[in-house]
């Protein structure tokens, strides 16, 4: 099992079983020091993506002012507490996430919408450039019916924006937030603590340029 890659999101009944303990994590977010776990100080927002690699893509979220902490993890799929081992045997069906808790006062959930998308390349499946598995897929998650709206119509409108350039179709994954399980501690800020490591992080060439409906 552990040797194939599957590119097809397992039934429950055929996913891992995980276990019922969390992985354990440092509480403290190496570059922001604020905690990475609830509770986190009142009026602040959470939002979840997935990118491909989480570790590129929690970087480009922490350097956005306005952005209280962020956490990697897994989400989308069946396995409770799934390690990375489990993740990228493509048995659990889980997607790489990042956890943004944000303050939407300063850095509006639009503009998160915006740096999501142009930050990868949202049309290539289960998959981003070399990193080929269902635990790179794309996907928004969001924990309320206007993140729900918000994040429907600006897919839509970054449509618009691909079309022209004979990109294809969009197959990011919006849906309501699943669970969100932490990563192991190692891959928490991970480019920040290894300023050399991969990141195979990489936009399709198109920015997010927002209309009057969508700023």
């Amino acid at each position: 099992m552990f040797g194939r890659k599957s590119l097809l999101i397992p039934a429950k009944d055929q996913a891992l079983p995980g276990r019922s303990e969390p992985l354990q994590i440092t509480n403290r977010h190496f570059v922001l020091d604020h905690p990475l776990k609830p509770p986190f100080p009142p009026g602040l927002r959470q939002a979840l993506f997935g990118m491909g690699c989480f570790w590129g893509a929690e970087r480009v979220f922490w350097t956005l002012p306005g952005v209280y902490t962020t956490a990697v993890g897994y989400a989308g799929g069946h396995t409770a507490n799934a390690t990375y081992e489990e993740v990228c045997t493509g048995f659990t069906g889980h997607t790489e996430v990042v956890l943004v808790i944000y303050d939407e006062t300063t850095v509006p959930y639009k503009k998160l919408l915006a740096v999501f998308w142009q930050s990868h390349d949202p049309t290539q499946g289960m998959r981003q450039s070399a990193d080929i598995g269902t635990q790179y897929r794309s996907a928004v998650y969001c924990f309320d019916d206007e993140q729900l709206r918000q994040a429907e119509q600006s897919r839509d409108h970054y449509q618009t924006l691909l079309t022209p350039k004979h990109l294809p179709r969009i197959t990011t994954e919006i849906a309501m937030a699943p669970p969100f399980f932490y990563a192991e501690d190692y891959h928490q800020q991970y480019l920040a603590k290894n300023p050399g490591g991969y990141c195979g992080l990489g936009g399709c060439g198109v920015a997010y340029t927002a209309t009057a409906t969508t700023a």
